[in-house]
């Protein structure tokens, strides 16, 4: 097969270059780029479909690199490393061995399975990428079976939440939705009976002394306004996260994090 050759800003670059930093775009062309090693790698492994890869032309690849660009089912595009770079968001000296341009998959929430032992989580409502990236990264190491993020929220597209997911992007359901009544509608109508589990500092328990192990949904609020009302009105639970020390309150990503682990502790035990 003969490889696409991109030497200028033509029009083929210039749209994976709007998937950047635009989201009507990529909602438009149903694609995003992923950058790095272990995305990359983790894209292919979970079967995510790939529509191109892009490598600098007439420099010397990795062997994992050579592999992919081998084995996977992808357009292969030798770009100018110059451009490449641009689209690595690197300067050019360190312009990156492969980029993928991956599809969207659907925002289906019957992509989340929903077993007896069911752990999910909603993001509500967030404005940071990575902090959304964050969410998904532990919600994969801490055996949830999906990530929702609810409501007008930054993109699970943009490329500073794929980064900071490390690839876990890949490995569980993520999917948008765009209100808490279709969320509870979905979790209301499945077989499972599951728990709302809520995080707020004024919580009416510590979530230590709260049984986890049962089929939970947890959801974290948005990083300034915390959680609408709405979802505070559907919680079965509040819980809040003793602190001390100086500080007010925790990241949103981060309480989503040591709640995350807490159900994973309990469910060991």
């Amino acid at each position: 097969m003969t490889d696409l050759r991109v030497t200028t800003r033509n029009a083929r670059f210039q749209q994976w270059e709007a998937l950047l930093g635009n989201r009507t775009k990529r909602q438009r062309t149903g694609e995003f780029l992923v950058h790095g090693v272990r995305p990359i790698t983790l894209a292919v492994d979970h079967g995510w479909p790939l529509d191109a890869l892009l490598y600098p032309a007439g420099r010397r690849l990795s062997k994992w690199a050579e592999e992919l660009l081998d084995t996977t089912p992808a357009t292969r595009v030798a770009m100018d490393p110059d451009l490449l770079a641009e689209l690595g968001e690197k300067d050019a000296e360190h312009a990156p061995e492969l980029i993928a341009v991956a599809a969207l998959p659907p925002d289906d929430l019957g992509r989340i399975p929903v077993p007896e032992d069911f752990l999910g989580v909603v993001f509500d409502r967030p404005t940071n990428p990575g902090n959304i990236g964050t969410v998904i990264r532990s919600a994969d190491a801490f055996g949830a079976h999906g990530v929702i993020v609810g409501g007008h929220a930054a993109d699970v597209y943009d490329p500073r939440t794929v980064r900071a997911s490390t690839g876990s992007l890949f490995a569980l359901p993520v999917v948008r939705a765009d209100s808490a009544a279709t969320i509870l509608d979905w979790i209301r109508s499945g077989p499972v009976t599951v728990r709302i589990v809520g995080t707020d500092e004024h919580g009416t328990a510590v979530i230590d002394r709260h049984d986890l192990t049962g089929p939970t949904l947890l959801v974290v609020g948005n990083e300034t306004a915390g959680m609408s009302s709405t979802w505070r009105a559907a919680c079965d639970d509040v819980l809040s996260i003793p602190i001390g020390g100086a500080a007010s309150s925790l990241n949103a990503a981060n309480a989503a994090s040591i709640v995350l682990y807490e159900v994973a502790r309990q469910r060991r035990l």
